[in-house]
């Protein structure tokens, strides 16, 4: 038996710590100009776990924290946990091809899994009579992409140091 292999999977508290955080910064209350410009944090470092940890982060884990975000932002019980388990399958699906790619093209790809994050809430809200919003909803999507070098790059260092495999 290799101890370092049970050593690293006490970094589980690292990856709960890290969703955490995103929730915090997804509370974070912004004016009223900034609102739609607010990232999806908690996706960002959801798929940042799929795709680094796939056998450890999974649908189930995106479903339990999709639940909870609905709790925080007081959404219908379900709405933000179909989007990310839908998220989280995809980034399952795909995570050795993305891994490889170069962080610009990564941050495209994360553009688009919050792209489809962000249509299956405007679907949810449709099928619930909301009005959909101008086009500043989409806007997530790109400051998603914009910050994913730095979150990944982050993630990345905080894994390592803590030997989180």
């Amino acid at each position: 038996m290799n101890p370092d292999r049970y050593m690293a999977h006490n970094g589980g508290w690292v990856i709960i710590l890290s969703l955490i955080l995103a929730f915090m910064f997804t509370a974070i209350p912004l004016p009223d100009w900034a609102i739609n410009l607010q990232p999806a944090w908690v996706a960002m470092v959801m798929i940042y776990w799929c795709m680094a940890l796939p056998d450890r982060v999974g649908i189930g884990a995106a479903w339990a924290i999709g639940l909870l975000l609905d709790v925080q932002q007081g959404s219908v019980l379900g709405q933000h946990a179909i989007g990310l388990a839908m998220v989280a399958y995809i980034t399952l699906k795909s995570y050795q091809r993305i891994r490889v790619f170069p962080l610009p093209q990564q941050a495209m790809m994360i553009c688009l899994y919050v792209l489809l994050l962000q249509f299956l809430m405007l679907w949810i809200k449709g099928m619930m009579g909301v009005a959909p919003p101008n086009w500043f909803f989409w806007m997530p999507a790109l400051t998603s992409m914009l910050l994913w070098p730095w979150l990944f790059i982050i993630l990345r260092d905080i894994r390592r140091k803590f030997r989180v495999y």
